[in-house]
């Protein structure tokens, strides 16, 4: 069982929409707790409302009386307040298994928490067993100007690990022309993951959607190294097949269904 702790997306490209898409994709029963509602489309976040600590902490009560949850990917937090309160959840035990998307940073470079929200996210940080940040991400978690060569992204990977985060997936963002170069690291060292970078404008939610399916893989029993490498495989060709969908007006939404939808002659049902 997948849970995920995060922000809604009405297009359904990213947020708590593509972390479900995403779990199920994969064959991970999906379970869900909204942290904030979101007013967003493929052209951007015009908005959104934080739900009330003490209601997020009644989604959790009711949920975990009753399901069993093996993983959990938390993404959105929206505040200070939101984030202790998940914090609050991850020590109750409920599973070790636990990725961490620190959604901090907009695509436009705006900052998305102030000073007080960032501090509280980064504690969370040290209770996950993955973190996921992009390049921006990891700068404001660092207290650092953005990485802007690999040599770099090596390097904000070791601070990370410095901070007392057990593993990071550092996202190399556009530091090559050709390939997507990511950084796994561990206590036990660095690996580079690469994939060939894939020509499409159509990348609403990919952050959402791979820290889901690394989740995902690890709840199908990889090792972290291993989840890592087959959820980046899988948005590979979930960025090569996005452009077949064709939603929205602007960034559309990556294809989690690409290996399901299919009709009689081999196009998928948009």
């Amino acid at each position: 069982m997948g849970l995920t702790i995060a922000g809604t997306d009405p297009s359904g490209g990213a947020g708590i929409q593509a972390d479900i898409k995403a779990f199920s994709a994969l064959g991970v029963y999906a379970t869900s707790i909204i942290t904030a509602l979101v007013a967003q489309a493929t052209q951007g976040v015009r908005g959104f409302v934080a739900v009330d600590p003490d209601f997020l902490r009644l989604q959790w009560d009711t949920l975990v009386d009753d399901v069993r949850i093996d993983v959990i990917k938390i993404g959105m937090l929206a505040n200070a307040e939101l984030a202790d309160t998940v914090a609050d959840f991850l020590d109750q035990g409920i599973t070790d298994d636990v990725v961490l998307d620190p959604v901090m940073v907009a695509t436009s470079g705006d900052r998305l928490l102030d000073d007080r929200a960032t501090d509280a996210v980064r504690r969370l940080c040290r209770k996950a067993a993955l973190i996921t940040p992009n390049l921006p991400e990891a700068a404001v978690l660092l207290d650092r100007d953005a990485a802007t060569t690999a040599g770099q992204l090596r390097d904000e990977a070791h601070r990370l690990l410095d901070t007392g985060v057990p593993r990071v997936l550092l996202k190399g963002g556009h530091l090559s022309e050709a390939r997507s170069i990511d950084i796994y690291a561990d206590q036990d060292g660095l690996v580079e993951l690469d994939a060939p970078r894939i020509d499409t404008t159509n990348s609403h939610g990919t952050g959402c959607t791979l820290s889901s399916a690394i989740a995902a893989f690890r709840a199908r029993g990889a090792s972290w190294p291993d989840a890592c490498q087959l959820a980046k495989q899988w948005l590979t060709e979930a960025l090569r097949t996005a452009n077949t969908l064709q939603v929205g007006k602007g960034s559309g939404p990556v294809h989690h269904f690409h290996q399901i939808w299919h009709d009689e002659l081999g196009g998928p049902h948009a």
